[in-house]
């Protein structure tokens, strides 16, 4: 059922002299801040992170999925390379110690007894002098 036009007109004549009580945009303004900071609140948080990680696997599309593939993909690969990798190590066969001390001569001291270290041929090797 259509209203007619006189009954249009009417309404809106009676709706033109409402007003709001005094105070009703203030009320109204507090009380949508509220809300607005209750709802950041409860988007803020682990359970918010879990709902929209629920959220957006239940809009799974064929672009979602080709995400999720290529980030297993790369997350795969980067753990094959990033593994260790084994080393083969080669036990040396066991043998017995031998505590004998076997004296061995010393052939620096006789190359230091050729050196002509007197002060005659000081120089002659190429060093300068200051």
């Amino acid at each position: 059922m259509k209203p007619t036009v006189e009954q249009l007109e009417n309404l809106l004549a009676l709706k033109r002299d409402e007003r709001p009580e005094e105070g009703y945009w203030q009320d109204f303004l507090c009380e949508f801040h509220q809300r607005q900071r209750e709802q950041a609140a409860k988007e803020s948080g682990v359970s918010a992170l879990f709902q929209r990680f629920s959220q957006w696997l239940s809009d799974l599309g064929p672009s979602k999925w080709a995400y999720g593939a290529g980030l297993a993909y790369a997350a795969v690969t980067v753990a094959f390379f990033l593994s260790p990798k084994g080393v083969d190590v080669e036990k040396a066969p066991a043998a017995p110690v031998n505590y004998q001390v076997v004296p061995t001569p010393a052939p620096a001291v006789e190359q230091l007894d050729q050196l002509d270290l007197s002060p005659s041929t000081q120089g002659s090797a190429g060093e300068q002098v200051f």
